[in-house]
């Protein structure tokens, strides 16, 4: 039997990734060591006390009902994080809703608030789940191109009017996936008063907020003034504290928007594992110690890769942010995708080609910073002998 398939399923791209993996499968079946800097998921576990937090609350036998939702002691822990952290504070009550991991509902938003026709405004490239989202709404995205000469950060004000006059959202993600750039508070502002002037949700994936190198500091989006009228922040214990598989986010900020989505997501779940939440409540409220060494742990790793290649011929930028490098293919490659292939081939080397993330992204691979310090050399050895480097 044949089964046909939604036009939904049918719109979305998987070719890029999909051709990547079928050349990495047949090298793995070769036997060839394949060093893989592809996958953007910690390769570390949560903290011990993230663990144990976990595990005497798994023990508890009341834990094992539906959540439904967020429960307060998971709420008042991000109020707590949220005012410590950035100084931005929000009612737990109704700005609040939990979310199993960001992609939950950044997937999920678009269908509460856009119908077939409507304009999404997304980064160019951009996180490809944004896309997705988009497409299940029936929306249209209108890119925004991120450029090195704009500091990667959205020309705004060159949207056209009646561009900007039929969007319904703004996505915005810094710092950024796969562009590891970070926003300035200018900016943000800006953004605040476009989104006035067009009536335009801003929703902000803050996913990588507390992987920031450099003695930098992150942005929160919810800092700026009127950002509360006009947006959401999306962020997650995925990355922050190594918890990807546990799935827990959260979304906060603007209340019609907060109302609207749990609207929706009372409609498809019933909530997170409660232990689970307790163990996100634990390091919420006890993790700064942990936060500051995983960001220095990532710093260390960055700078391995980045001395690494530049001593070899590849000026790639250092990244002030995220688990990812953002990097120009060299001269003599006409494509992300060929460069990618060549690398696998050559050194053994697994990286994301950029157009992967938008058609801006075309001239740029993505290399994820999740293996360790001794896999990053041996990385920067194998390209060093590769040839591709002359």
């Amino acid at each position: 039997m044949v089964f046909t398939t939604s036009k939904i399923i049918q719109s979305f791209q998987t070719s890029i990734f999909s051709e990547l993996a079928e050349h990495k499968k047949v090298k793995l079946a070769k036997g060839e060591p394949i060093l893989d800097l592809s996958i953007g998921s910690p390769d570390l576990p949560p903290p011990n006390f993230i663990v144990d937090a976990l595990v005497s609350n798994v023990q508890d036998p009341k834990q094992y009902g539906y959540t439904l939702s967020g429960t307060k002691a998971f709420h008042e822990a991000v109020l707590s994080f949220y005012t410590k952290h950035y100084g931005v504070i929000f009612d737990p009550e109704n700005e609040i809703v939990q979310v199993a991991g960001s992609q939950d509902g950044l997937v999920h938003l678009p269908m509460a608030f856009a119908d077939q026709g409507d304009v999404i405004l997304v980064p160019d490239p951009g996180y490809t789940a944004y896309d997705a989202g988009i497409k299940m709404a029936k929306a249209i995205s209108y890119p925004m191109p991120l450029s090195k000469e704009n500091d990667y950060l959205p020309d705004i004000e060159s949207i056209p009017v009646e561009v900007a006059k039929k969007a319904k959202m703004m996505i915005l993600n810094f710092p950024g996936n796969p562009v590891p750039a970070l926003a300035t508070k200018e900016f943000f502002q800006d953004v605040v008063a476009f989104a006035k002037r067009y009536n335009i949700i801003v929703v902000h994936d803050f996913a990588y907020s507390e992987l920031v190198f450099d003695g930098n500091k992150p942005i929160s989006f919810l800092e700026v003034e009127g950002a509360l009228d006009v947006g959401v922040e999306f962020n997650s214990l995925s990355k922050s504290f190594n918890m990807a598989g546990c799935r827990i986010g959260y979304l906060i900020g603007n209340r019609q928007v907060i109302r609207v989505l749990a609207k929706l997501k009372s409609n498809l779940d019933y909530g997170i594992f409660a232990p689970i939440q307790n163990a996100a409540v634990a390091a919420l409220l006890d993790g700064d110690d942990f936060l500051k060494e995983n960001s220095k742990l990532y710093e260390t790793r960055r700078d391995v890769l980045v001395d690494g290649l530049q001593a070899i011929g590849w000026n790639i930028a250092r990244p002030s942010a995220t688990m990812f490098c953002w990097a120009e293919i060299p001269r003599g490659y006409t494509t992300s995708t060929q460069f990618a292939i060549d690398l696998m081939d050559k050194a053994g080397v697994v990286v994301t080609p950029g157009n992967a993330f938008g058609e801006n992204g075309e001239g740029y691979v993505r290399m994820a910073l999740v293996q360790s310090e001794e896999t990053l050399r041996e990385a920067v050895s194998r390209i060093k002998h590769s040839g591709i480097f002359k």
